[in-house]
C-alpha cells in the first residue's frame, strides 16, 4: 500500500470511528472499535475490520446495523473528506486476535511454565 493510501486509510478509520461514535443512533450497533483499513488502490472499496465487545452475536448484530448505517456513513465522510468519491463501505469481523491467541496458546504448550521458566531453575539442583 502506497503512503497516500496509507494516509487515506488512517484517515477514513479516524472519520469513521467518530462517526459511529457520535452520529450512529442504530440500536444493533453496540461498542465497537475499528482496527483497520484496507482501501482498494482505485480507492473503490473500503474494508473496514472492526471489533465487538460481546461475544458473536453481538458481533453479527453490530455488523448488520453498520452495512445498515453505510449509505449514511459514506454521506456523512463525503462531506469532510476531500475526495471525488468515497469508496463503498464493507465492514467485517477483525480476525488477527483469533490467530493471535492461536499462537499464544501453542506456545503456551511448548513453554508449559513460560519462556523464562530455565532461568527460575538454576540454583535448585545444588
Amino acid at each position: 500500500m502506497g503512503r497516500r493510501l496509507a494516509r487515506f486509510a488512517e484517515q477514513l478509520r479516524r472519520e469513521l470511528s467518530e462517526m459511529i461514535r457520535t452520529q450512529v443512533r442504530d440500536p444493533r450497533v453496540g461498542l465497537v472499535t475499528i482496527t483497520g483499513v484496507e482501501v482498494s488502490a482505485d480507492l473503490g472499496v473500503a474494508r473496514i475490520f472492526v471489533r465487538c465487545v460481546g461475544g458473536f452475536e453481538e458481533l453479527a448484530r453490530s455488523l448488520e446495523g453498520l452495512e445498515a448505517a453505510a449509505p449514511f456513513l459514506r454521506t456523512e465522510l463525503g462531506k469532510v473528506l476531500h475526495v471525488r468519491r468515497v469508496p463503498e463501505l464493507r465492514f467485517q469481523e477483525d480476525r488477527s486476535h483469533t490467530g493471535a491467541r492461536r499462537v499464544e496458546e501453542i506456545l503456551a504448550d511448548v513453554f508449559p511454565e513460560g519462556p523464562n521458566a530455565e532461568d527460575t531453575g538454576a540454583g535448585e539442583d545444588e
